[in-house]
């Protein structure tokens, strides 16, 4: 049975591009097109290994990619070389990668004015224009702890590490079972798999069966607890482990 999920968390190419860029330190006004076409090809590659539906943009900026790519690995040839040098005093060449970075910066000022107006939007939501109440018998006993926010791309980048260590643990002959479990039980398992560990439990845990059909039913309900608000996810740094925290409400228990 394949399951096609189509997510709204994409925000399009321009935004997995920026994400790349941030991720691992390049400069925008000098991208390593190797690096940033292998990178980007890995993700497609993982949605793809997910049977999600790959919108058709992305599919296009990776053509993109390519084709820069290609561009600046070509030899120059001899009547090149002389145009150069007979308009060398007048003309600079044209980077093939300056329309692609004139994009991504434009794209970048957006998505920070956009971030900027939803910080606006939370101060302004806090403003309250009836006196002030006593609000201690609402406060919880604890503070919250502060976490940092995982993204899809946080998601994809963790599935991608946990599909290697898969590769080099898989024995070379093996006779296994398919068993298909529906979306919807996996999703109760793991919220009693989180109500036994008091609403925390790490990523990779809940994948002991390394067999394909697994990993995408469990990385797919884990989507979907988190679109429901069911369960958060949390990450001190890139590339560290994530953690799973039950959401209030879920299964009447609190994170």
């Amino acid at each position: 049975m394949e399951y096609n999920v189509k997510l709204d968390s994409f925000e399009g190419p321009l935004d997995l591009l920026l994400h790349l860029i941030n991720r691992y330190e390049i400069d925008i006004y000098d991208i390593p097109m190797a690096q940033i076409t292998e990178q980007y090809l890995r993700y497609i590659h993982t949605m793809q290994e997910l049977k999600l539906d790959v919108a058709s943009e992305y599919l296009v900026m990776a053509a993109t990619l390519l084709a820069i790519k290609s561009k600046m690995l070509l030899p120059k040839t001899e009547e090149t070389l002389e145009e150069e040098l007979e308009y060398s005093g007048d003309e600079i060449e044209e980077d093939p990668r300056e329309e692609l970075m004139k994009r991504l910066i434009e794209y970048k000022k957006y998505k920070e004015a956009a971030i900027q107006l939803k910080e606006y939007e939370q101060k302004r939501g806090q403003l309250f224009t009836k006196p002030p109440s006593n609000l201690a018998p609402y406060m919880p006993g604890e503070k919250e702890r502060p976490f940092t926010d995982v993204s899809l791309y946080d998601m994809l980048s963790a599935l991608e590490r946990l599909l290697e260590r898969k590769k080099w643990r898989e024995p070379k002959t093996a006779k296994v079972e398919r068993q298909d479990i529906p979306i919807q039980i996996r999703m109760e398992q793991i919220l009693n798999e989180l109500k036994r560990s008091n609403g925390r439990i790490s990523f990779y845990s809940l994948f002991p069966i390394y067999e394909k059909s697994h990993i995408v039913i469990t990385f797919l309900a884990i989507l979907e607890l988190m679109k429901n608000q069911m369960i958060r996810c949390e990450q001190e740094k890139n590339f560290d482990n994530i953690w799973i925290y039950t959401m209030k409400g879920a299964n009447g228990d609190e994170a």
